[in-house]
């Protein structure tokens, strides 16, 4: 049996968020669900840094759920027992959690700017989520729902995100975006332990995912994306239509020039939507950020360049556009090592 344990937190000092209302509503999700025998929830509520501590050690629990504030770099933010905010640092987090990475699968941070502690955490749990952004109690509440449900069906943690992402576009909520996963493939053991969950059941068991260390932006997680065999200091081989080609190495000062091109392309387009080239300039300039940075995730970058792909196609004016940036996205998935199909228009 799974168990999840759901921490909230809503000092009075804080603004007031609809925080029961949330866990009403993924305790109402796992009841409703086919696989809810597999499932023990867990709630603490007015969570304190030792009942955090005291929670993890008593209950062992598969899957963290956090509804409450966050506040970016600077921590998470708990009560003391005067029911005041504690700011919780993020490092001294990831170390709590550290300890229990044997017995964690997925950590959900459903707290404004919590994208810090995700990526924090990532170091010790293969699976994390957090907010890039503030996100609203409408959106919050929907996000968790999807997700339970998506859960309770027996889906992966993966599909569990986008479900949950999507859910919010289907309620015309346009905070879609602002969801963040961190993930990677299973260790064996833990895969094991996942899939152990659903043995009861007659159906097939849900193959596991397929590709290496994954980390997605927003919305999709492209869990078939496979790898180009060799490391960065290698060169790759595009296969086209018309011919085999040999692809001349890209530096990454080059990638971010092509990145700065596709984005000067979408700013100069007159006819796009405002709401669609704000979208995917969001996209193009998260995946634009992880290049820079010293140690690249590419998928993570491939996958929000794709996420601006899919925003892009979703308008007849993007058409033109499309001619005018395909050539450098091709280009550009050669470097990533994600074949020339994935950015298909």
């Amino acid at each position: 049996m799974k168990k999840i344990l759901i921490l909230s937190a809503n000092p009075k000092d804080t603004s007031k968020l609809r925080l029961d209302e949330e866990i009403r509503e993924i305790e109402t999700a796992l009841k409703l669900a086919k696989y809810r025998e597999q499932f023990e929830i867990i709630t603490y509520l007015a969570i304190r840094t030792e009942d955090l501590r005291r929670a993890l050690l008593e209950h062992q629990p598969t899957i963290v759920h956090f509804c409450g504030h966050g506040s970016g770099c600077q921590g998470l933010i708990l009560e003391n027992n005067s029911g005041q905010m504690q700011l919780v640092n993020t490092e001294a987090l990831a170390r709590l959690f550290g300890s229990f990475q044997s017995q964690i699968e997925c950590v959900l941070f459903n707290a404004c700017y919590s994208q810090a502690q995700a990526e924090a955490i990532h170091q010790h749990i293969d699976y994390v989520i957090g907010m890039n952004h503030k996100i609203g109690d409408v959106a919050a509440i929907e996000f968790a729902t999807g997700f339970y449900d998506a859960l309770g069906s027996g889906k992966s943690y993966e599909d569990c995100f986008e479900i949950a992402c999507a859910s919010l576009d289907l309620r015309g909520i346009s905070e879609s975006s602002i969801p963040v996963i961190k993930a990677r493939k299973r260790s064996p053991v833990s895969l094991s332990a996942e899939k152990s969950v659903y043995t009861s059941s007659t159906e097939p068991q849900q193959k596991p995912m397929n590709g290496f260390n994954q980390s997605v932006s927003g919305g999709q997680v492209y869990g078939n994306m496979m790898a180009i065999q060799g490391n960065n200091n290698q060169q790759f081989v595009r296969t086209d239509n018309s011919a085999s080609l040999q692809e001349k190495q890209l530096t990454k000062q080059q990638v971010i020039l092509l990145l700065l091109q596709i984005e000067q392309l979408i700013q100069l387009s007159p006819n796009l939507p405002a709401a669609t080239k704000e979208k995917s300039l969001r996209y193009l300039g998260s995946a634009l950020e992880e290049v820079k940075i010293y140690e690249i995730d590419k998928q993570l970058a491939a996958g929000n360049l794709k996420r601006m792909v899919q925003t892009l196609k979703n308008t007849i004016e993007a058409a033109v556009l499309w001619t005018k940036v395909e050539s450098r996205l091709q280009e550009l998935s050669v470097w990533f090592g994600v074949g020339d199909t994935y950015f298909i228009f």
